[in-house]
């Protein structure tokens, strides 16, 4: 008879498994089919019945956004909600929910600026936008702010409109919608100019804002080298009794020697502080350069 064949020892793992360790495998292949019932239950359906639930749903509502400006009567929250990117049901759960949430209101025309989302407390902190004046084109008036930008017109009266500067002779209305700026030359520096008079519009019985292509006060043979940028207007400011103020060239034209805004406020702040009035004698209309301030009949 031929001896028995000797048997292989068992390996240490093999050992254990069978040994003191079969409870932790038993442990652990019911963990992995729980996890996989689990699994399959969630994607069946239960998933999507939890985050679609009313505790987890982001809706409208439950958003607190920084108070808009007494400027602003639209419902801003409401018409973001409607942005196509916040679509469908909204899950506090999403991980991308904070980034959707600010891209949409940055679309919004009356936001300048998205500070902060802070998805924990259902808060978004907004910079709104200013209008400065309005423009006047084949149509109606259309509402800018100081950088120029298109603003929505729904949110003004025909008696609220009237309280901003108005900046005339512009041809054509923009070409893109709210919330872009406006590409015309007339347009952003007549925002600028707007912006910089501020509440001294009203105080100066000012009426309107109005482009040219050339400083009128200098004839084209004397004409200096401004280094101006090619193109720029030059604004006067009318007021409601016909005097008409040479301001200048925007800030933003870079023309050189040119006097700043404050310069020039200050100076027509003060004519009128000693005359009570821009216009001439008799309440008659003339013509101010704010460079110089000598009035010219």
């Amino acid at each position: 008879m031929s001896p028995a064949k000797k048997q292989a020892p068992a390996s240490p793992i093999s050992t254990w498994l069978l040994g003191p360790g079969r409870p932790v495998l038993l442990l652990a292949v019911f963990l992995a089919l729980a996890c996989g019932v689990l699994l399959a239950i969630w994607h069946g359906g239960l998933g999507r019945r939890i985050l679609g639930s009313s505790e987890y749903r982001l809706t409208a509502e439950r958003v607190q956004i920084t108070t808009p400006p007494e400027w602003i009567h639209t419902d801003i929250r409401a018409e973001v909600f409607r942005d196509p990117t916040l679509d469908g049901t909204l899950s506090l759960l999403d991980d991308d929910l904070a980034e959707r949430v600010y891209r949409a209101f940055a679309r919004h025309p009356w936001v300048a600026k998205v500070i902060r989302v802070d998805k924990h407390n259902l808060t978004v902190e907004l910079i709104y936008r200013r209008p400065v004046c309005m423009v006047e084109v084949p149509g109606g008036l259309l509402p800018v702010d100081e950088m120029g930008t298109l603003l929505p017109t729904g949110d003004f009266s025909s008696n609220e409109a009237v309280v901003y500067p108005r900046l005339t002779g512009v041809e054509r209305a923009p070409t893109a919608p709210p919330g872009n700026r406006w590409a015309d030359a007339k347009v952003l520096g007549g925002a600028e100019i707007a912006a910089a008079l501020g509440p001294a519009w009203a105080q100066l019985r000012l009426q309107r804002i109005v482009p040219s292509a050339a400083d009128p006060a200098v004839t084209p043979a004397s004409r200096p080298q401004s280094g101006r940028r090619s193109g720029e207007p030059f604004f006067t400011l009318v007021t409601r009794g016909g005097t008409r103020v040479l301001w200048g060239y925007a800030p933003g034209a870079n023309a050189l020697g040119e006097l700043s805004p404050t310069e020039k406020l200050a100076r027509l702040q003060r004519y009128m502080s000693d005359h009570d009035t821009l216009e001439g004698r008799e309440g008659k209309p003339q013509v101010l350069d704010v460079r110089t301030m000598r009035p010219s009949m």
